[in-house]
């Protein structure tokens, strides 16, 4: 048997590449909208790809198995389970299997065979992997997908909160607190193969680890602990951070399929400081992807800086409106894989870059914003001379903030900008400082300038000042 494992930093999001050698046959399970990587993996190990697995209707990313289809003619295996509203659709063309719990199938000597376990989506399942290639007559391991992470489980409340399917929340918890006694009674050796790992929203408090064993997830996971519905409900719904808006694109892009990528129009240079403020004069979304140091020292007016790292998808998702063309200011070498981060999360409507250095050199106008230090705030403070604006989430917010800060989290503050207080200068602040630039770049592109950013964030006020 072959078994890989591939993880998109970006998105913390796993999938896995499983075959049978002797058939020379490979599945995917929740695969990734670019496909690529597992082409090549195919190539080199002279598999054929027969199959793409999918766990649910994911929320926070595209999945592939549509681009596997169209490229190699991949048979998707998906479930049936959940009500009309969580059905998939347009699969005509498309080679499919669909599942409920109990069904089995076989690629090569590997048996997958299906567990519905709701909870995170109401048609959420697991495969249970079993290789009799061997002596083997007994599951190895499950892909748990959205259901089962290490140290955690996936959130029942993102069908309310994303997509506004009002009553969820509490029926989600009902359902996982079923599944997750059924959970209990697999064997204990057992591998588990999540689809995330830390830095999802799919969850609260995932661990970087990428597997686990039900055994070990059933003796320290926090949700295996509970025998009281009532009382898992509550500890379940109780922190979950705020979705990104994109997830309910992701749902309904997810459910009844995406343009596939080869009919995308190509992304066109922008040479021009001109036609970059001509675009945002008509409106036109512009996004700066360098380091929040450089573009506090001089961006484009009305450009929004979304740095291209490992937080960019999730930025985008919260920021970007995806039913408006969008422009990026960019290094040029990295346009493939920042065009790979963007359309993994359906961001398609890319159509123009620039060199941001080049068109940077020929501006005419540049504007800037002052980063200040914990105790530089401190002083503005105690003179009142400012309003402070914590953009954190809410946990983080709740779990300590400076006196009197108003909370908006970054994510919604766009459309919250009534809400502030612009009769004086703002101290944006966030937890470490990166989310607070981003949050500044939102005010000043709307309009509100008389702004500064606190380097460092709450750690370093708490380091600088309260621990003085």
């Amino acid at each position: 048997m072959l078994l890989r494992y591939f993880y998109d930093e970006k998105l913390a999001h796993a999938s896995y590449v499983v075959g049978c050698q002797a058939k020379g046959e490979m599945v995917i399970v929740d695969p990734m909208r670019n496909i690529e990587p597992y082409l090549a993996l195919a190539e080199k190990e002279k598999m054929q790809i027969v199959g793409a697995l999918e766990t649910h209707i994911h929320a926070d990313f595209v999945a592939g198995s549509r681009e596997l289809a169209d490229r190699v003619g991949t048979k998707m295996y998906i479930s049936d389970e959940g009500d009309a509203d969580w059905k998939y659709q347009n699969l005509e063309g498309i080679p499919h299997q669909l599942l409920k719990d109990g069904d089995e199938f076989s690629i090569g000597n590997l048996i997958f065979k299906v567990m519905h376990t709701p909870g995170h989506t109401p048609e959420s399942i697991s495969f249970l992997l079993t290789d009799r290639g061997g002596v083997a007559d007994k599951p190895m391991g499950i892909f748990t997908g959205d259901f089962v992470f290490v140290g955690d489980i996936g959130r029942p409340d993102l069908l309310e909160k994303a997509a506004g399917i009002q009553g969820t929340s509490l029926s989600g918890a009902k359902a996982m607190f079923k599944s997750i006694e059924r959970f209990k009674a697999l064997p204990d050796y057992m591998q588990i193969w999540p689809a995330h790992g830390a830095g999802s929203a799919c969850g609260k408090a995932l661990g970087a680890v990428p597997s686990s064993t039900v055994g070990y997830e059933k003796q320290f996971s926090w949700a295996m602990q509970f025998d009281d519905e009532q009382k898992f409900i509550d500890a379940l719904l109780d922190g979950q951070p705020e979705p990104p808006y994109y997830f309910a694109v992701m749902k309904r892009v997810n459910k009844v399929g995406i343009e596939l990528l080869k009919n995308l129009p190509p992304v066109t240079a922008v040479s021009s400081y001109e036609e970059i403020t001509q675009l945002i004069a008509d409106g036109k979304q512009v996004i700066d992807m360098r380091p929040a140091e450089d573009f506090s020292q001089g961006h484009i007016a009305g450009t929004l800086n979304i740095p291209y790292n490992n937080s960019v998808t999730n930025w985008a998702g919260w920021l970007v409106d995806y039913s408006k063309p969008l422009y990026l200011l960019i290094n040029p070498s990295q346009l493939d894989d920042i065009l790979i981060a963007l359309r993994s999360i359906g961001i398609d409507n890319v159509v123009g870059y620039g060199d941001v250095m080049k068109i940077l050199e020929e501006a005419t106008s540049l504007e800037s914003y002052e980063n200040i230090t914990p105790l530089d705030a401190k002083s503005l403070i105690e003179s009142g001379e400012v309003h402070v604006l914590d953009v954190r989430n809410q946990t983080e917010y709740d779990a300590g903030h400076i006196e009197n800060a108003q909370h908006i989290m970054v994510g919604t503050l766009s459309k919250r900008l009534d809400e502030l207080q612009t009769d004086k200068k703002i101290v944006v602040q966030c937890q470490a400082g990166a989310r607070s630039a981003i949050a500044v770049s939102v005010l000043k592109a709307n309009g509100i300038h008389n702004i500064v950013n606190l380097t460092g964030g709450y750690m370093a006020w708490q380091h600088d000042v309260l621990n003085k």
